[in-house]
């Protein structure tokens, strides 16, 4: 069985995020990003990288206020599907998270099993106090707009799970 590791993604990788991404875009699963996007949060993300150096799967981790933070983009290449990337990518994330001091995690996923493995609970409608709310609303961020549910990003969710995890 081929082995793998989890690292913090570099430029050299971000490529790779890309075309990991582009079939959930297409199938309209994830959200695509701009290539310039990505790069910008090159620091955001880890890797899941094989022996022979292939990037198989990769998550970021977006940091939405003093306490919470989001798991995004977090894929794993079909062919390693079920192998433990993504366990190990979440693991890293909550790693990451933990070290910046994160006490929550949210995701908005269909893999809503996969997750609940991993702690994390469906969340009703309010999960901020109303002054964080109040400052949260202002972000230009999409991913803090499907976290708050506001109504214009409705379409971008449908189907989708919000969860959260306390670290």
């Amino acid at each position: 069985m081929s082995t793998f590791t989890v690292r913090p993604a570099a430029t050299r990788d971000v490529r790779a995020i890309q075309s990991l991404l582009e079939p959930y875009v297409q199938r309209r699963i994830l959200l695509g990003k701009d290539l310039v996007v990505l790069y910008e949060s090159t620091q955001q993300f880890v890797v899941a990288e094989a022996e022979d150096g292939t990037i198989i799967g990769c998550g970021a981790l977006h940091v939405m206020w003093e306490d919470l933070g989001e798991v995004r983009t977090l894929i794993v290449s079909d062919e390693w599907l079920h192998r433990g990337v993504g366990r190990r990518v979440v693991a890293a994330l909550e790693d990451n998270a933990r070290a910046l001091g994160i006490s929550r995690l949210f995701c908005l996923t269909f893999e809503v099993a996969f997750f609940e493995r991993r702690g994390f609970a469906t969340i009703g409608e309010q999960v901020v106090d109303p002054d964080v709310y109040s400052q949260l609303v202002r972000s230009p961020d999409e991913g803090i707009a499907e976290f708050l549910d506001l109504a214009h990003v409705k379409p971008n969710t449908l189907g989708n799970t919000r969860m959260l995890k306390s670290l």
